[in-house]
Order: C-alpha cells, then structure tokens, then sequence
C-alpha cells in the first residue's frame, strides 16, 4: 500500500512538474533559429544575379525570335515594338542597321546589284522595303522577304548561343566556387521572392 500512494504521489508531483513546465514554455518560449540567414543568402544570391539576367535576356530574345520567324517582314518591326514596348531597344532602326550592315558586306564581295539595293535599303521604309526591292529587281534569282528574314533569324540567333554561352560561364564560376548552381538559383529566388 504505501507503494501505491508513493507511486501516486509521485505521479501528481510528475504531472504538477509537466503542467509548470508547460507554463514557462508558453510565457517564454524559446527563440527558434531562422533557417535564413539574410546575410549569408545576400551572398550566395548575388552569384547568380548575372546569369539571372542572362537567362532574362535570353527569353527576350527568344520570345523576338518567335515573332521573326512566323511573321511577314513588314510586320516583325511592328509586332516587336508593340510586344516589347519596356525595352529600350529600337527594334525599327536596330533592323534598318542590320540590313545596311549586311549589304554594305555585300557591296565589298562585289555582289551584282549590291551597291544599288542598298541606296534603296537606306531610303525606303521597312515596311515597303520588300516590295520595292521586289519591284526594282524583278528578275533577282532570290525572294527578298525569305533573304531578309535569314539574315534576321541568324542574327537572333546569333544573340541567343551568345546569352547561353555567357550562362555556361557563369554557371562555371558558380561551380569553381565549390557551390551547386542549383542550389545558388534557388537561393536567388528565394531571396528575392522570386516563385
């Protein structure tokens, strides 16, 4: 019997400790550690802010490429400007630019009738550009529409393999470092609660 009142009486004074113990949780409870430490993540996020604009710039350039291939000439200028209105990029005269450039290199690889196509490529508006073209050389072997939207397409191209190769390096830097790049671009994102 005393057993029993002694295993009682140790069971209240277990269960009086439990509820006091409850008590002094819940009036100080004790701090948690934070899982984000901002400045070490402050860090490891600004590894990856360049290849973060990189992969940016490449889905702008992306998306352009999209609308030079499935557009008509004369509407790629137009469609480019109305879709990428925040850009500071003059897509009118970025285009004019190209196409005087790449026939300038025709006039000195003496191409038939460069020099004159160019004179035209200068004065006229790209939105008549091709049928004036079409119209002062009727008996070109070439479809102007399909010679100007290569050159555009490669050109597009070209400034996508350049944003991907400036990923790959920066991603090898982040590598170098001894980090994952994974694990930077996530913490990049969370940082800047980015998804």
């Amino acid at each position: 019997m005393a057993t029993e009142e002694t295993k009682r009486y140790m069971e209240l004074q277990m269960q009086e400790l439990k509820e006091a113990c409850a008590a002094t949780e819940e009036e100080n409870p004790t701090p948690k550690k934070k899982n984000n430490n901002n400045n070490k993540n402050a860090e490891i996020a600004k590894l990856y802010e360049d290849a973060a604009e990189y992969e940016e710039d490449l889905k702008g350039f992306e998306a352009e490429l999209e609308i030079v291939k499935t557009n008509s000439f004369a509407d790629i200028p137009k469609l480019l400007v109305e879709n990428f209105s925040s850009d500071e990029r003059d897509y009118v005269q970025e285009i004019k630019n190209l196409l005087e450039l790449t026939w300038k290199n025709y006039v000195q690889e003496q191409k038939p009738d460069a020099q004159e196509q160019l004179k035209i490529i200068q004065l006229t508006e790209l939105s008549d550009l091709i049928n004036t073209l079409a119209q002062a050389y009727p008996d070109d072997e070439g479809d102007f529409e399909t010679k100007i939207k290569d050159i555009l397409i490669t050109r597009w191209e070209t400034l996508i393999a350049i944003k991907k190769e400036h990923i790959k390096e920066e991603i090898a830097e982040i590598k170098i470092m001894g980090l994952k790049p994974n694990y930077v671009q996530r913490i990049y994102k969370q940082f800047h609660g980015i998804e």
